[in-house]
């Protein structure tokens, strides 16, 4: 993943054989914990590189890191690694750090309250290149 110039990233391959090997290892709770640790340095790892490629590829100067996974302590601290090449890194108060799906609701809300209505007609897509997106 990391080998491919663009910013796309999938993780369910990966998790797919993390569930696989914790399933394996039944009571080995160390074994379990070290595949948890290891998972989540792999995903640190390809958010931080895709996320500095993205910096790069786009001239954009900061990242904004939100929504549920923004309240992972060891993310917050790798991002220093980003602040160090000139990339300030924000995220918001850990008690805004929800699930998008709650973020995305709200604003829908805010913006019916303000009058603002979107059409329901839209392409339903299971993967969705970000290439291929229109505003």
């Amino acid at each position: 993943m990391l080998h491919q110039p663009n910013c796309d990233f999938s993780f369910s391959g990966l998790k797919t054989a993390a569930i696989q090997l914790i399933r394996a290892e039944k009571d080995n709770i160390q074994t379990k914990a070290d595949i948890a640790f290891a998972f989540e340095e792999a995903i640190i790892d390809v958010l931080l590189k895709k996320s500095e490629r993205a910096l790069e590829q786009t001239n954009c100067r900061q990242l904004v890191i939100a929504g549920g996974v923004s309240a992972n302590q060891k993310l917050r601290e790798q991002t220093q690694l980003l602040e160090k090449k000139g990339y300030p890194v924000f995220f918001p108060a850990l008690e805004f750090c929800t699930d998008n799906a709650a973020m995305v609701a709200f604003n829908g809300f805010m913006h019916l309250k303000q009058g603002q209505q979107d059409s329901l007609n839209v392409d339903v897509k299971a993967r969705w290149l970000i290439t291929e997106v229109r505003a």
